[in-house]
């Protein structure tokens, strides 16, 4: 059995294909970035999944494409926590801009691929290598245009009184605001940054709004300038994009773009089923 696996901060996305590369199962479980969990959290969170326990002596190779696996230390970790509990396996470890780009991109396309989900990522694709040009520091230093980044202007802006009074008071409805919800949250719990992102949807819902417009395309602006135009080639390639922020707010991220001189290419919620068919034309 082969497991397909596409994870980011916030959730993770399972198929477990047989030898003849049918589906056997599609399941969920939460974000394992080893970035910002431990291994033993991240063994809990696979391990409690019923599907995956019940069959984790089946699997013989596992494709996993991850948020927070740039580097090698934090691939060595998760593949440490992946051989554990699945030990017949054959075991490659990934960042998840390469499943952005086979789930994004045509063959041998030359593009350049972003994420824009719970945290944000940019990349080259010359149709056979894919060339990142900058390191990720984390959700603290960079990640312009995320969920997580959204969150944190929102949060800054409430408690600083930027946000609208009527907007301010949905705000105020909708997630419990206190200091020590907030502090407890990002300092003491895990995930901080898929806490941070879940304000995000407060900002899609209220897309409209004219604070919404502004903040939402200064995120973007932010996004581009400091990751897209950073190639040279950046206005005569296709810009294909990977994620919920991306998929929700595309008419903003399109406009930014125009304004740049960037053409928007693809934009998929998540590249689930696009890897699933790279496998295959791969197998």
């Amino acid at each position: 059995m082969k497991l397909i696996i596409d994870s980011g901060s916030t959730k993770t996305d399972w198929i477990a294909l047989d030898a003849q590369n049918d589906v056997l199962f599609e399941t969920q479980t939460q974000g394992l970035n080893p970035q910002v969990l431990s291994d033993a959290i991240l063994e809990e969170r696979i391990i409690n999944n019923y599907d995956l326990y019940r069959k984790r002596k089946s699997v013989n190779y596992i494709h996993f494409y991850g948020a927070g696996c740039g580097t090698k230390p934090p691939r060595v970790l998760l593949k440490k926590v992946l051989k554990s509990i699945f030990p017949s396996a054959r075991i490659e470890v990934k960042e998840d801009t390469y499943a952005a780009v086979y789930a994004a991109t045509e063959p041998g396309e030359k593009s350049i691929v972003c994420i824009l989900g719970t945290g944000s990522n940019c990349s080259y694709f010359d149709g056979q290598e894919v060339e990142q040009r900058v390191d990720s520091l984390g959700y603290i230093l960079m990640d312009d245009g995320s969920g997580n980044y959204f969150g944190r202007q929102l949060l800054r802006d409430y408690y600083f009184n930027k946000i609208p009074e009527k907007m301010a008071a949905v705000f105020e409805e909708s997630f419990d605001l206190s200091s020590e919800s907030i502090k407890t949250n990002l300092y003491k719990k895990s995930n901080p940054n898929t806490y941070l992102a879940t304000f995000a949807r407060f900002l899609i819902e209220n897309k409209e709004n004219e604070y919404s417009q502004a903040l939402i395309k200064k995120g973007f602006d932010l996004f581009a300038r400091h990751q897209i135009l950073q190639f040279d080639n950046a206005k005569s390639l296709p810009i294909h994009f990977i994620g919920s922020i991306a998929f929700y707010l595309k008419d903003e991220l399109t406009e930014v773009l125009n304004d740049l001189g960037l053409t928007i290419g693809n934009v998929h919620k998540k590249p689930i089923d696009g890897l699933v068919e790279y496998h295959l034309k791969m197998s």
